[in-house]
Order: C-alpha cells, then sequence, then structure tokens
C-alpha cells in the first residue's frame, strides 16, 4: 500500500512538472538483492542508531589524545568491514552530540557489546545513547558505495 502511495505521488508530481520533466522507470524487484540485504516486504531493516554524547572524562591534546581517536576510527573500519557498523559520523559538538552509529545488528544488547569496544567510549571522551531505528534494508550497501568514492 505505501509503495503504491509513493509511486502515485511520483507520478503526480511528474506529471505536475510537464513535459520538460524526464520520465522515470520504476525501480524493479530485486527479490535477491532484498534477501541479501535482510530487506523485509517493505524494503525496510531493523537497525540500532547510537547517539554519541561528550563524556566526563575530556583527554587534554596531545599523543594519548591522539592514540585515543586512531584507536576509534580503526574501531569504526573494522566494525565497517564485519558488516556490523553501517553509517559513522560526526556531530558539530552543539549541545554535546559528538557523533554518531547505525549498527545492522539484532538487538541494543548487542549494540552495546559492539560500542563498549570503542576507545573513546572506554575512556569516558564520549558516552552512548542508544535507539531502535526501523529504516530502508539499502544502508548496508553504504560501506559499499563509499569505498568506490573515497580516494585511498
Amino acid at each position: 500500500m505505501l509503495r503504491h502511495a509513493a509511486l502515485s505521488t511520483a507520478f503526480l508530481f511528474a506529471s505536475l512538472a510537464g513535459p520538460c520533466a524526464q520520465a522515470q522507470e520504476v525501480p524493479q524487484f530485486d527479490e535477491a538483492l532484498a534477501k541479501s540485504l535482510g530487506a523485509d516486504q517493505r524494503g525496510m531493516r531493523s537497525y540500532v542508531f547510537v547517539l554519541l554524547k561528550t563524556g566526563p572524562n575530556k583527554m587534554a591534546a596531545g599523543p594519548e589524545r591522539d592514540a585515543m581517536f586512531q584507536g576509534h576510527f580503526a574501531n569504526i573500519t573494522r566494525l565497517a568491514k564485519e558488516k556490523k557498523l553501517v553509517v559513522a559520523g560526526p556531530y558539530d559538538g552543539l549541545e554535546g552530540w559528538r557523533g554518531m552509529f547505525i549498527f545492522a545488528v539484532a538487538d541494543i544488547e548487542e549494540a552495546k557489546q559492539l560500542v563498549a569496544t570503542d576507545p573513546v567510549i572506554r575512556s569516558g571522551e564520549m558516552v552512548a545513547e542508544y535507539h531502535k531505528l526501523y529504516s530502508t534494508a539499502g544502508l548496508m550497501m553504504i560501506n559499499e558505495i563509499h569505498g568506490k568514492l573515497s580516494k585511498p
């Protein structure tokens, strides 16, 4: 039902755009791809969203802090290669918001175990807040796509 409503809306906007708008092909369902990404009938799946906030133990600038963040980025890379971490990135730091993770895991408990491996969490530089997230299974392809966009 939602897919049909979205398609109807897309066709409505295309018709309003007039003859200059190019016709868009309706994507064809790819059952094998949907299955490989863990998609449900809506093309969605469950994730755990983790908000990283400033913690109680801000480390002073210097080699120890640099090493902590090198470990943080190495941990992100490892979890992405394991296909557990599908999206990560920093925030602007306003209101203590430092970064985020989206994990493709079964539940919050599993996400907590993965986050506990991160040096910024172990040191108290950051603390984590956990939320269930239901979003497109297409997120599972982000790391593969990103690998094609970033220069070595």
